[in-house]
């Protein structure tokens, strides 16, 4: 294989095969959460239809704002992803190589806000819960409470550096719960490490109802946190760890 035929296999293709369901629980995930269908059968990215209404979420979350993020924002992140894809691939048709490294910079970013986006709404829902089973005995084992966790993913998001996330992930290589702070889309993450719970804090994603207070958005979300939804999402990434 040469590089140019590495460069295809690897880039355009590789970040498609993510989200393909490679193995039967990831199979079996994306039969039962639709909205985690990520790239149709060509491997083109699209982005679903929302779990609810878009007053749903209300008064936490107010539509106007709901339908701007998912439209445009969410909306606007999966359309780039497509249009990455297409430049690296011309990029790779052309051997003009001297670009491949700018698309697959912006396709980082594009492709990471679509999994982000996808996962945060079937994070949120209109009834207060909490977590339980599984899911509460490691939270418990991994922060020490479930009180110690939403201090800490609470202080995480509030204080990112700009845009970005406070997301709980399953770390497969410790075992454990992890929280972790991601600027923009993509910067900051852990290797390997699951998002089941994310938390987004760009101004977008707040600003027509808290205006520049971002803290009160944080603390309002944990109102309608469907800790059911991260249970799952817990489940499905320990099956793919197996």
């Amino acid at each position: 294989m040469n590089r140019k035929e590495f460069l295809k296999s690897s880039t355009l293709f590789g970040a498609a095969a993510l989200v393909l369901p490679t193995t039967n629980a990831f199979a079996e995930n994306l039969a039962d959460n639709s909205i985690d269908k990520l790239v149709d059968a060509n491997g083109n990215y699209i982005q679903q239809t929302l779990p609810y209404s878009e007053n749903f979420l209300e008064p936490y979350m107010d539509a106007e704002t709901l339908h701007l993020h998912y439209t445009f924002h969410h909306g606007g992140a999966v359309k780039g992803a497509n249009k990455d894809m297409q430049m690296i691939k011309k990029a790779l048709d052309e051997n003009n190589l001297e670009t491949v490294d700018f698309w697959t910079k912006k396709l980082s970013y594009h492709f990471s806000s679509h999994i982000l986006h996808s996962i945060f709404w079937t994070n949120l829902t209109n009834k207060s819960n909490l977590p339980k089973g599984d899911l509460l005995k490691r939270i418990e084992k991994s922060f020490g409470s479930f009180e110690r966790l939403k201090v800490l993913i609470a202080a995480t998001a509030k204080n990112v550096d700009g845009n970005g996330w406070g997301i709980l992930a399953y770390q497969p290589y410790s075992d454990s719960l992890v929280i972790l702070q991601c600027e923009n889309h993509e910067k900051l993450t852990q290797w390997g490490a699951i998002p089941i719970l994310v938390i987004d804090v760009w101004e977008h994603a707040y600003y027509l109802k808290y205006k520049n207070k971002r803290t009160d958005f944080v603390d309002a979300l944990f109102n309608i946190i469907n800790w059911d939804n991260v249970a799952l999402r817990l489940n499905d990434a320990l099956k793919l760890t197996l």
